[in-house]
């Protein structure tokens, strides 16, 4: 039996730049993103022969196939696809967080697969050749509207820079800052779940239609990512970091009309005009988990203004997917 933990990511700049029909087309796309100590949890193990099916599958759903084709959960059939998968499985999910609400639980549930099929055939593979192949699944098997910063963000861990500069060329460029630095930007996070899940992609097919209108504002959204990085480099005051989320927010509505809704305005209106310098609906938008940046002074003030949403506290990952129990079977 292999078990895998892999964790979601926050997205913090650049988020748009990172889709194929951008930095193929526009000399590349970068984001800031870091992963959080909430995670995907994948275990998988050989089904014995005695069951008149193949596939034994645990989500959210219950699945029980006799071939790939079968199989309905689209990450699972095209994974198992990609990987010649040949022999009887059991597969089982359980996540930190609710699926569909803007931190990346789909790339790291196929991530987390990945990494546990690999493990399987007893390979160890690089977290480029996970991230890489993840992309390749989602954005070409699948043909999910996906960017390629989550499958990187879930398979390499950390907090980071991430460039694209094309389809295979993804370079990862840590923060490297000082444990008291890294604390201190933790330190004025606040995390709250809006109650709403929504389908990402059909957010992200409209804001591509829109992108050929939308191109300046893309290449403000991506010159962020280098002013964020000279914050947390110490060239710039701490609170600038909020400050560049409130204007990163006010560009991502821009890009879709179905970013934001009077429900989500006035939870960001209640956090800025009760403490927060600035924040952001994570991921495409629509509701999931907003971000806010707040000083550590306020933040009772913040949460107390914001009582009738779940407040989720949170640390930084940095080890990215990670196999946390191999016990080697037959097949």
């Amino acid at each position: 039996m292999i078990i895998t933990r892999t964790p979601f990511r926050i997205s913090f700049f650049g988020g748009g730049t990172d889709f194929p029909a951008w930095y193929e087309n526009n000399g590349g796309g970068a984001v800031l993103s870091t992963t959080i100590n909430k995670y995907c949890y994948i275990s998988c193990r050989c089904l014995p022969p005695f069951f008149d099916y193949k596939y034994r599958l645990n989500y959210s759903k219950q699945e029980q196939a006799r071939g790939i084709d079968d199989i309905i959960h689209p990450s699972i059939r095209e994974t198992l696809r990609f990987m010649d998968v040949n022999f009887g499985l059991s597969i089982s999910h359980d996540g930190d967080l609710p699926a569909m609400s803007g931190l990346a639980s789909s790339s790291a549930f196929t991530v987390g697969l990945l990494h546990a099929l690999y493990a399987l055939k007893g390979k160890i593979v690089s977290k480029k050749r996970l991230a890489l192949e993840a992309i390749h699944i989602e954005q070409e098997m699948i043909k999910e509207k996906v960017g390629s910063q989550d499958q990187v963000a879930a398979a390499f861990g950390g907090l980071n820079k991430i460039e694209f500069r094309s389809q295979h060329n993804i370079e990862v460029i840590p923060v490297t800052i000082s444990r008291h630095a890294f604390q201190h930007l933790q330190d004025h996070f606040l995390l709250f779940f809006t109650g709403v899940t929504r389908s990402a992609s059909n957010i992200e097919e409209e804001k591509m239609e829109r992108l050929a209108d939308k191109r300046t504002d893309y290449k403000t959204l991506m010159s962020m990512v280098n002013d964020a990085f000279q914050v947390l480099s110490g060239e710039r005051d701490i609170l600038d970091f909020g400050k560049l989320l409130h204007e990163t927010w006010k560009l991502k509505k821009s890009l879709s009309p179905r970013v934001s809704n009077p429900y989500i305005d006035t939870i960001y209106e209640t956090a800025k005009k009760n403490g927060a310098i600035g924040g952001k609906i994570l991921g495409a938008g629509g509701g999931g988990f907003m971000l806010f940046f707040v000083k550590p002074e306020k933040k009772e003030k913040v949460k107390e203004a914001l009582h009738f949403l779940l407040h989720v506290p949170f640390h930084f990952d940095t080890l990215g997917s990670q196999i946390v129990y191999y016990a080697e079977e037959a097949l």
